[in-house]
């Protein structure tokens, strides 16, 4: 394997933790979403995009010269002598791994760039539901003060005063109820991550698989 192919491979093979890694339950999404937003982070995110795409083409042209090679060597006539028809077999065979392992990279690329964004949603909405909650536990604490620190002289209030208190405490129980409702909105969202996160796992084990199964073969 050329220094070239080397690098790539060794890029796969990064690659191949890093999802491993997000994959797992190592850490929980909030923790994660902490480290993506750290400072050293930020200061590569802000030319990430520029990054991300140009390692893309070049994993594109790696990919297309694999192709390239593997359709050369798939067009030559059998070879007359052994030695000459191994020597074919032994080119077609690295053209068809260097186009495994860039075609992989160009893939799990793509994976752990959604992985992050789902785990990055994620992070986010559990902070919205944690917020949600306290607010509507706040508000419902101060129902409860409201109608706690009612004194007996109260009673003597105007039929005005007793309409704006009823209202506000209507008011708070509809803050409440819709605080409610936007908790179970976050908490569906965060399932239907949390399902779209599943898919992608169950997709990247079967290519996994699937590849080592082919590498089996080819070694066969």
């Amino acid at each position: 394997m050329s220094l070239t192919w080397t690098l790539i491979a060794g890029f796969l093979y990064s690659e191949v933790a890093i999802v491993l890694l997000l994959v797992l339950p190592v850490f929980s999404a909030s923790r994660w979403n902490r480290f993506f937003k750290s400072r050293f982070l930020m200061a590569l995110s802000r030319q990430a995009q520029l990054y991300f795409y140009l390692m893309l083409g070049v994993l594109v042209i790696f990919l297309l010269e694999a192709i390239r090679e593997m359709r050369k060597y798939s067009s030559v006539e059998e070879e007359t002598t052994l030695n000459l028809g191994m020597q074919h077999s032994m080119r077609l065979f690295r053209a068809q791994r260097n186009f495994y392992i860039s075609g992989f990279s160009i893939f799990l690329a793509l994976v752990i760039r959604r992985l992050i964004s789902l785990i990055t949603d994620q992070a986010q909405l559990i902070a919205q539901s944690q917020a949600s909650m306290k607010q509507a536990q706040s508000a419902t604490q101060a129902a409860r003060n409201l109608m706690s620190e009612k004194k007996p002289e109260d009673e003597e209030k105007t039929d005005d005063e007793k309409v704006k208190l009823v209202e506000k405490v209507k008011q708070l129980e509809a803050e409440l109820r819709k605080e409610q409702k936007d908790k179970e909105a976050l908490k569906s969202q965060a399932e239907s991550l949390n399902r779209e996160y599943d898919r992608l796992t169950g997709e990247f084990s079967k290519l996994q698989n699937q590849t080592t199964k082919a590498s089996g073969d080819k070694s066969d």
